[in-house]
């Protein structure tokens, strides 16, 4: 009988058959990108979104080359205004203060009152429009409308009956003092009086 191969003592075990240790793996290596001579993605500025930018806003005090075609900054008071019209000037705003008592005398009251519910609309009042001014308001960059000078003419007025007319004369001192000449009334409806004498605002 054939004796296997491991019971013959001649029987030595070839290099090739002996059980080999095992070898460690190599991690496999990263692959590089192929060098395209661009910075990486991440190091370049962020793209802004063009229809994300906020509409431009006329701050007053803006320079006069950053402002668009037909409107201008008034050196006194920084207000941006329309071409053609300006404040209205501290004489002409007592002129036309006085010139509202006449008229309402005139008319007999009931013609002032009438007039007044119908030239609100344009930012007046019967004497402003006889003067040539307007209530304008510089948020909007447009004249004011009824609601807004029913805002400044009653509740304004309602302010002067309630505190004894001493708003008022609180906002005589407002007139003469400041740059842009805004009185109470003007205050509580965001307005200024501007002279209007060609009638560019509508």
């Amino acid at each position: 009988m054939t004796q296997p191969p491991e019971h013959d003592p001649s029987w030595s075990p070839s290099p090739s058959s002996a059980p080999q240790p095992p070898t460690a793996t190599q991690p496999p290596t990263a692959t590089q990108p192929p060098a395209t001579g661009l910075p990486p993605q991440e190091d370049l500025p962020p793209q802004e979104d063009p229809y994300g930018a906020a509409m431009p806003q006329y701050q007053a005090g803006q320079h006069q080359s950053q402002l668009p075609p037909g409107l201008w900054t008034d050196p006194n008071s920084g207000l941006v205004l329309p071409a053609g019209v300006g404040l209205a000037s501290t004489g002409r705003r007592i002129g036309g203060f006085f010139l509202e008592c006449v008229l309402a005398v005139v008319t007999l009251g009931i013609g002032y009152f009438i007039w007044t519910l119908i030239v609100w609309a344009r930012g007046q009042t019967p004497g402003k429009q006889v003067l040539g001014m307007r209530c304008y308001r510089t948020e909007d960059q447009r004249i004011a409308g009824w609601g807004w000078m029913f805002l400044r003419q009653f509740v304004g007025y309602l302010i002067y009956s309630v505190t004894a007319d001493i708003a008022f004369l609180v906002s005589c001192f407002m007139l003469l003092s400041r740059q842009d000449r805004r009185t109470i009334p003007d205050l509580i409806a965001g307005t200024v009086v501007l002279h209007d004498p060609t009638g560019v605002l509508r």
